[in-house]
């Protein structure tokens, strides 16, 4: 018999692994001559309705939320998650799958920055070594040792890291809401909120006017469905079994199976020196996350947590 964490491990793996799948049906749908934004839209779309059908079935308390916190969620879902969104496809469209993921997940990196310059917080030698490693990752990741490489996908990889920046900016406002409300109800606003934006700034309901085919319509429900819905639940549920440290740590399989899944089914193949920085990306993940674990465990850090949480945001 599986144990707690056991089953909190298998459904963070199960995320990581459709997300992964995601990508690369995306990166496939947009060599068949769909956009970045036609994806965006309707993922967001379809997702959102997804949540509003469980929700009215099984939880309708998770549509509360107090009419203050309105413009929280507009800037939350109409900016950041639209924007997390539409960086992440482009850069995929642009670049190698594992590439334009391994280039999002520089996100817990520049929390980390983020902190240390405006927070205060205090700048130990696991989170210095932590963003060496990053960056130098990040270098060999997108082949800054091939001048040419770059030259040649330069609009991708500054797609990667403003969806590494943007996706940064999500995580720190989502925070915030998570203080007050399950995260099931800061992901749905979030989503539905940035379906609304993309039906303001992208041509209304395109997807019901384009003429996708059969094979491209079951692609972008994946994405939607189980590139988005399915595996944002499982993420939930596994981090109720384990700690959300090492849920991060353990969805860092997401660029490996992507560059895997890449590999077979788009025949893209990352060179050595890209394998190795995404090793270095990786490990310096690991390393800050493990870092925040043992910060968790110091009783003055639960206090202050404990405090800011009952505060009023």
């Amino acid at each position: 018999m599986i144990s707690g964490s056991g089953k909190g491990y298998l459904c963070v793996l199960a995320a990581a692994i459709m997300w992964a799948i995601s990508g690369t049906t995306g990166k496939a749908l947009f060599e068949s001559g769909i956009t970045p934004m036609e994806v965006v839209q309707l993922r967001a779309t379809l997702a959102s309705l997804l949540l509003v059908i469980v929700f009215s079935v099984r939880r309708r308390d998770l549509f509360r939320i107090r009419r203050a916190d309105i413009g929280y969620f507009l800037l939350l879902g109409g900016v950041a998650m639209a924007l997390v969104q539409v960086t992440y496809f482009y850069a995929i469209s642009k670049l190698q799958v594992a590439a334009a993921i391994l280039l999002q997940y520089m996100a817990p990196i520049l929390v980390a920055l983020f902190s240390m310059c405006f927070w205060k917080e205090r700048p130990t030698a696991t989170k210095l070594g932590a963003l060496v490693l990053s960056f130098l990752g990040c270098y060999l990741v997108v082949g800054g040792y091939n001048l040419q490489f770059v030259q040649m996908n330069r609009v991708g990889i500054l797609w990667g890291l403003g969806a590494a920046v943007c996706y940064a900016g999500y995580a720190l406002l989502g925070e915030r809401g998570m203080h007050r409300y399950s995260p099931w109800t800061v992901l749905f606003y979030a989503l539905a909120f940035s379906a609304l934006s993309w039906h303001i700034f992208y041509e209304p309901f395109h997807y019901l006017r384009a003429g996708y085919s059969l094979i491209q319509w079951t692609g972008l429900c994946y994405i939607a469905v189980f590139g988005t819905a399915i595996p944002f639940g499982l993420y939930f549920v596994g981090i109720n079994y384990v700690r959300s440290t090492r849920a991060m740590i353990t969805a860092t399989l997401e660029p490996i199976s992507a560059g895997f899944i890449a590999y077979l089914f788009l025949g893209e193949a990352l060179e050595p020196l890209q394998i190795f920085g995404a090793a270095l990306v990786i490990g310096a993940i690991i390393l800050l996350q493990l870092r925040s674990e043992r910060d968790e465990m110091t009783p003055e850090l639960i206090r202050s947590r404990s405090v800011e949480t009952r505060e009023p945001g």
